[in-house]
């Protein structure tokens, strides 16, 4: 690999496999970007491939606007890291939220011991108080951090319960300037990247499929055996292209027969959606099932039975082809758009998360 091919792999600005030949005008503008980073001009270097990003997203070059994004996103974690390993103090917990709809979109950052380790994604629906609520949740099977770096303070208490759980004294801090606050909009721009992303490519889906509005809500589907035996069935959730693993299921398959992925599909989707219907829930505004036209149909035809009018589409594994009921040929959507690599990422999803169930289930009839 030449150098200029190396130089393109570390600094992550390409879509494609490197072929070790790149245009001049390519090769000027990554050694500017190494220059931006060596200098320490990260925040100059992510304003010009914002512009980029937005740019590509007006003119509906999707693809292109991820790239760059998570080359955004790459040089932000480099920035992360760099800022935060400078600070050698106790461990901290930087939380951060946006809110949009009735929705709550809230980032955690853990840092320790000066260095950034993790970060965590939620999200949950609004409530009066979701800032108390989420951190009473999330520390009653977390160790509280020496300190808390929050956008705003909870409720009175919050502070004297957080130093009980954790047996030392936890700080709840609100910083106004500083090096705090520097980590507070970290975070909140590493949410802001991620949101506008599943925006995006909802965007697309909704546009690709004939939607009036984008699908918020998205219900996935998958059907998982063992040569026909231990018959399981998964349905994962994403909401705002993000999972929403609190509305996770799994269904042991109780009337289909073996091998009988249509009836099994038929009858998981009949019992996902008559519950809702019976508990006055809400809806999906899109249903996807894994498999093909066969699939298709079986959960096409419950919808219909239940009188529910609620897109459906289907994705196959092989060839990665979305089906649309009534429709021969599938949509005119390119298998590495955003908007099919979100369905193939949901539908990964659902698969491990039917995978996971059956081999759980299947380790405990072994040991009884």
């Amino acid at each position: 690999m030449t150098k200029r091919a190396c130089l393109r792999s570390h600094l992550g600005t390409c879509a494609a496999p490197c072929t070790g030949r790149i245009s001049e005008p390519e090769y000027q503008y990554l050694v500017k970007s190494a220059d931006y980073l060596l200098k320490g001009k990260n925040q100059d270097l992510i304003a010009d491939l914002k512009k980029e990003m937005q740019a590509c997203a007006d003119s509906e070059e999707y693809e292109k606007a991820l790239v760059i994004r998570d080359r955004i996103v790459a040089i932000e974690n480099l920035s992360e890291r760099q800022y935060v390993q400078r600070q050698k103090k106790s461990d901290e917990h930087i939380i951060n939220y946006l809110v949009s709809g009735d929705m709550v979109y809230l980032i955690l950052f853990h840092v320790e011991s000066g260095s950034l380790t993790s970060k965590e994604e939620f999200v949950f629906p609004e409530t009066e108080d979701f800032l108390d609520e989420f951190i009473l949740q999330y520390y009653s099977s977390a160790k509280p951090p020496n300190e808390l770096i929050l956008p705003a303070l909870p409720g009175s208490g919050m502070e004297e319960y957080l130093t009980h759980l954790r047996g030392t004294h936890v700080t709840l801090t609100v910083p106004k300037q500083g090096e705090k606050k520097h980590l507070l909009d970290l975070a909140f721009k590493n949410l802001e990247v991620s949101f506008f992303t599943g925006k995006m490519r909802l965007a697309e889906l909704g546009e690709a499929l004939h939607m009036d509005t984008p699908p918020e809500v998205i219900e996935c589907f998958d059907i998982s055996h063992l040569r026909g035996t231990g018959t399981v069935a998964s349905m994962v959730s994403f909401r705002d292209g993000k999972p929403d693993k609190r509305n996770y299921r799994r269904y042991k398959i109780q009337t289909a027969g073996p091998s009988d992925d249509y009836a099994a599909m038929a009858e998981v989707v009949r019992r996902r959606y008559t519950r809702l219907i019976r508990e006055n829930s809400p809806m999906p505004d899109l249903i996807v099932v894994d498999g093909g036209p066969g699939q298709l149909k079986s959960a096409y035809t419950v919808l219909n039975e239940l009188s529910l009018k609620i897109p459906v589409i289907s994705i196959a594994e092989q060839e990665e082809e979305i089906f649309i009921p009534g429709k021969n040929t599938p949509p005119s959507i390119q298998k590495k758009s955003p908007a099919s690599l979100l369905i193939q990422e949901i539908r990964d999803e659902a698969h491990r998360f039917a995978i996971t169930y059956q081999r759980r289930l299947r380790q405990k009839s072994i040991k009884e």
